[in-house]
C-alpha cells in the first residue's frame, strides 16, 4: 500500500489546528528564522505545541528551513534545526545544502527552492539522503511522471495556491529592486506590480498592466492523474493566508484526495480520523487570483492575471443593465449586502439587492458588459468562521460483563487496542434488555475526546453495572487509547549522504546561489568543478539574469516567436527607474529577465 498525504500550510498554532481538524495528513510550519516566509515564523515552543496536537491523529509536522544561509548564519541555523528536531518535527524542508552536511538526526526534504525539474536531479537528491523531493510548480504531468518513475524518494507537488512566476530558488527580481530577497524569505513580490512593456527607446506597447502576475494553481481535478503518476504528497500553498482559507481549502482537497483514492487500489491515507465540514467547501470563495492548472498540460497561454494581483474570487455574471446607482446581471446570483465584488482591477462592496438590481457602494467602472466577480462572500465566510468542524477517530468497544468484573476493549481505526476493567460484584439485572441498552449508550459516549465510538458489542445485560462505573471505565479506556496512540513509534527515513553521487552538472552559476562554504564543499564533493559566487551575495544585479521562467509574456499576449509575431526585439519591462530586458529561449520554451536598470 502506498501512503498518500494531504499537506497543509500553517502560519501558526491556530492555523495548524484548523488544518488538522479539516483533514490534513501533515502540516508545514516555519521556525523562528530561515524560512521562506519570514512573516510566518514561530518560536520553537509553538512548533512543539503543533507537534503535540497533530500527533494524536498521526499527522506529521514538517518545519521549513528553506532559505539560503550565509557563513555567519551557519551556527544559528544548525542550532535552530536541532531545537526543532528536539521539539518533535518529523522532517525539515531545506534549500541550502549546508543543512545536509550538519548530521541532523531528522528526515530531510528538498524544498521546491532547490528547483527539482528533472529525473536526474531527483535521483541525485535521493542518493544524497533526501527522503522527499518537492517539485517546481511549472512542471507538466509528463515531467512529473518522469521524475516519479526515476526515483524511490517520495515526490511532493503543489496542487493549490499562489504560483511564483520565476523558477523557485532562482528568482532575484525582488533582490534587484531592493534589499529584500525571495531566497532569504523576504520577497517583496514585484512580479505582482504593474509594468510597462516597451521597446526600450520610448515606445510603449502595453502600459500599467500586471504583466508578470499569474493566476493561482488549482489541480483539484487532477489528483487522480497525480496519484497515477506516483506523487505521494499533495501540497497546498498558503502560510500567510487566514484560517478561513485553511479550513475551506483543506476540507475541499480532503474530499478530492479521498475520492481519487476510493476508485484506485493500493493507496492508504497517511493519518487517521474523519473530518465532516459543517459548510460546503469551495476554494473559489477563499483568496484566489482566478484558477489555473498553470502548465500541468503543457506550456500554453491563459495563465496570467493582468488586471489585478489581488483576489478575484468567483465569477457571478456579466452586467446587462446599469444606471447611476445599480446594475443587473445576465444570470441568477446570490449576491447580498456585505459581499465584495471585483471588476476590471477595481472593487467595491454591495450595499443591498433590490429585486434583480444590485446596489453597490460605488458604480464607477460598472457598465453594460462588465464582468463581475465576488471576492468576498460575507455569509460563506461567516459560516466558515463559526464552523465547529471536528476531526474524530473511529473506535469499536467490545465489552464482557460477569458477576465479578466488567472488561471493555477499545480498538481504533488504526488497530490500536487497549483494555480497561472494573471489579464487581455486580448483581443480576432486573431488566437485561434495558441494561444492554444502557451499556451501549454509556460506552458509545466520547465527549470532547478525539474519538468517536461508533460500534459497541458485547454479551447482553445480565448483570447490573452502575452508569458511574461505565462512565469511569469509558474515560479510562479512551485515555489509555490516546496514550497508546501517542506511544507508537513514528516512522522516519533518516538517510545517509552518498558522496559518490555525481551532481548533474559540472558548473554552478551565480543563479544557482551557493552562498556559504559548507554548501560549496557539498557540491565540490559531488563533482562540481566551477562554482560562481551566489547572486544573493552580490552588491548589485546589474547586467545579470534575475529571473528564468516557464511563463512567456510573448506567448501570453499572442506574440509567440513561433507564430509570426508583430513585436520585434528588444523588449523590456519597465517600472519607474527599473528596466529588465526580456529574452526568449524557444528551444526550452523559457523567458528570462536581465537587469538593465542602470543602462539608461
Amino acid at each position: 500500500m502506498k501512503t498518500v498525504e494531504l499537506l497543509a500550510p500553517a502560519k501558526d498554532y491556530a492555523s495548524a489546528v484548523a488544518a488538522v481538524e479539516a483533514g490534513a495528513d501533515a502540516v508545514y510550519i516555519g521556525g523562528a528564522r530561515f524560512g521562506a516566509r519570514q512573516a510566518a515564523g514561530n518560536a520553537t515552543e509553538e512548533v512543539a505545541r503543533v507537534v503535540a496536537y497533530a500527533r494524536r491523529f498521526g499527522v506529521r509536522v514538517h518545519a521549513t528551513l528553506n532559505t539560503l544561509l550565509y557563513d555567519d548564519e551557519l551556527a544559528d541555523a544548525e542550532r535552530q534545526a536541532r531545537e526543532l528536531v528536539a521539539a518533535g518535527v518529523d522532517a525539515l524542508i531545506v534549500q541550502d545544502m549546508a543543512l545536509r552536511r550538519m548530521g541532523l538526526p531528522v528526515e530531510l526534504h528538498a524544498s521546491t527552492q532547490v528547483h527539482t525539474t528533472t529525473p536526474e536531479m531527483a535521483v541525485f537528491l535521493e542518493r544524497c539522503g533526501f527522503a522527499r523531493v518537492i517539485l517546481e510548480r511549472a512542471m507538466s504531468l509528463d515531467e512529473i511522471r518522469a521524475v516519479c518513475a526515476a526515483t524511490n524518494a517520495e515526490v511532493e507537488c503543489f496542487v493549490h495556491g499562489a504560483v511564483c512566476v520565476g523558477y523557485s530558488g532562482r528568482c532575484f527580481l525582488s533582490r534587484s529592486m531592493g534589499p529584500r530577497s525571495g531566497n532569504r524569505g523576504a520577497c517583496s513580490q514585484p512580479c505582482r506590480l504593474a509594468w510597462d512593456l516597451t521597446d526600450g527607446r520610448g515606445r510603449t506597447y502595453v502600459a500599467g498592466r500586471h504583466l508578470l502576475s499569474v493566476r493561482d494553481l488549482d489541480l483539484s481535478e487532477r489528483i487522480g492523474d497525480l496519484l497515477d503518476a506516483g506523487v505521494a504528497s499533495f501540497k497546498i500553498e498558503g502560510r500567510l493566508k487566514d484560517i478561513n482559507y485553511i479550513r475551506n481549502v483543506v476540507a475541499y482537497y480532503r474530499r478530492a484526495v479521498d475520492a481519487a483514492m476510493a476508485v484506485r487500489a493500493g493507496f492508504v491515507r497517511a493519518s487517521a480520523g474523519t473530518s465532516v465540514p459543517d459548510f460546503e467547501p469551495d476554494p473559489a470563495k477563499s483568496f484566489t487570483r482566478g484558477e489555473s492548472e498553470y502548465f500541468f498540460a503543457g506550456r500554453r497561454p491563459g495563465v496570467a492575471s493582468f488586471d489585478t494581483p489581488k483576489s478575484v474570487g468567483e465569477y457571478v455574471g456579466r452586467v446587462v443593465a446599469a444606471d447611476r446607482r445599480s446594475f443587473a446581471l445576465d444570470r441568477p446570483h446570490a449576491l447580498a449586502a456585505g459581499d465584495g465584488i471585483c471588476f476590471g482591477g477595481r472593487g467595491t462592496r454591495i450595499n443591498g439587492v433590490e429585486g434583480v438590481r444590485v446596489v453597490p457602494d460605488r458604480m464607477e467602472g460598472i457598465v453594460v458588459g462588465t464582468e463581475i466577480y465576488r471576492n468576498h462572500d460575507r455569509r460563506f465566510n461567516l459560516a466558515v468562521e463559526r464552523s465547529r468542524m471536528r476531526r474524530t477517530i473511529a473506535v469499536r468497544a467490545d465489552y464482557a460483563v460477569g458477576s465479578d468484573r466488567i472488561a471493555v476493549r477499545f480498538t481504533d481505526s488504526d488497530g490500536v487496542e487497549v483494555e480497561a476493567e472494573a471489579a464487581g460484584p455486580f448483581d443480576a439485572a432486573k431488566d437485561p434488555a434495558k441494561m444492554a441498552a444502557t451499556l451501549r449508550t454509556q460506552l458509545a459516549k466520547s465527549g470532547d475526546t478525539v474519538f468517536d465510538v461508533r460500534e459497541v458489542a458485547g454479551g447482553g445485560g445480565d448483570f447490573f453495572v452502575p452508569a458511574s462505573v461505565l462512565a469511569a471505565l469509558r474515560r479510562e479506556g479512551l485515555e489509555r487509547l490516546l496514550a497508546a496512540r501517542l506511544a507508537r513509534p513514528v516512522p522516519h527515513r533518516i538517510l545517509p549522504e552518498d558522496r559518490s553521487a555525481p551532481y548533474p552538472a559540472d558548473r554552478l552559476t551565480a543563479q544557482d546561489n551557493v552562498t556559504n562554504r559548507m554548501a560549496e564543499a557539498f557540491y565540490r564533493d559531488h563533482g562540481v568543478r566551477r562554482i560562481e559566487r551566489g547572486l544573493d551575495l552580490a552588491p548589485s544585479t546589474a547586467g545579470r539574469c534575475v529571473m528564468r521562467s516557464a511563463y512567456c509574456l510573448r506567448r501570453e499576449i499572442g506574440e509567440c516567436l513561433r507564430e509570426r509575431p508583430r513585436l520585434a526585439e528588444p523588449l523590456y519591462l519597465e517600472r519607474g527607474t527599473h528596466r529588465y530586458r526580456l529574452s526568449f529561449d524557444c528551444a526550452r520554451c523559457e523567458m528570462t529577465l536581465t537587469d538593465e536598470s542602470g543602462s539608461r
